[in-house]
């Protein structure tokens, strides 16, 4: 049997196809057998309040895509720009290869994909923004 298998624990919310589930009180997994389901934890979403960097504004772009909160057809145009605009910031064949990552998967309607690329440089734009002078 092929598909995605979630392992959650105990009380944790995932959003399926715009339905928030809650797990019970014990750990347990579900087998997701529908392809191109739309599935998010929601410890790793992003709350609009936290979407205070470049890099988190376009995450929270890919994740309202997933989330069914955008229109997919209407938002793309949108959210490939954003993601040129964050290779001219990162420059170094990781951070390209993530963007190109990312590209690749919102062409291809795969937007957990492309959420998952640009989470990625999630940590160098932190260490960017670190060492930034004062």
């Amino acid at each position: 049997m092929s598909g995605l298998v979630l392992k959650l624990s105990p009380k944790e919310r995932v959003l399926i196809n715009g339905a928030v589930i809650e797990n019970g009180d014990r750990r347990s997994r579900l087998s997701i057998v529908t392809p191109d389901a739309n599935i998010l934890r929601l410890r790793d979403a992003i709350h609009p309040d936290e979407a205070t960097t470049p890099v988190r504004r376009v995450c929270y772009s890919a994740q309202l895509i997933l989330t069914g909160d955008s229109d997919p057809e209407t938002a793309r145009f949108s959210l490939l720009r954003r993601i040129e605009e964050l290779s001219q910031v990162f420059t170094d064949p990781d951070s390209r290869a993530c963007l190109a990552e990312a590209t690749e998967s919102l062409i291809g309607h795969q937007y957990y994909k492309c959420l998952k690329a640009l989470r990625s440089l999630l940590p160098r734009e932190d260490r960017l923004i670190a060492s930034r002078p004062a």
